[in-house]
């Protein structure tokens, strides 16, 4: 199944799971998460429980932060800046900012 396909209900729920066995907590996540797509904790919270897929979670995102282009490195082993699918670069982006919480980098620098 494409991952754009799948619910955002199934996939939010492993980003929250990676970053908390890692010590960190679900509102790091919610930041992480409100800084990149422009989304409110409640907006998320609800979304949770509906029927959005993924791939709809991000191309109606309120407002995608600018500065998240800035945002450099691999994820999977993928080169952030080289993904030029703009929707897969976004769930990327979003997977290493959560990798960076699970890797104890504080918030203010992964949200600079």
């Amino acid at each position: 199944m494409d991952v754009f396909e799948m619910k955002f209900s199934k996939v939010f729920p492993l980003l929250l799971a990676k970053a908390e066995r890692k010590g960190r907590t679900a509102d790091e996540v919610y930041t992480v998460t409100e800084w990149l797509t422009g989304y409110s904790r409640q907006t998320l919270e609800a979304m949770l429980q509906g029927e959005c897929t993924y791939g709809w979670f991000l191309d109606n995102a309120p407002r995608m932060n600018p500065a998240r282009m800035e945002i450099k490195g691999r994820i999977c082993g993928i080169k952030i800046e080289e993904i030029e699918d703009p929707r897969m670069r976004d769930l990327r982006i979003l997977d290493k900012l959560v990798d960076d919480l699970a890797k104890g980098k504080a918030i203010e620098k992964i949200i600079h």
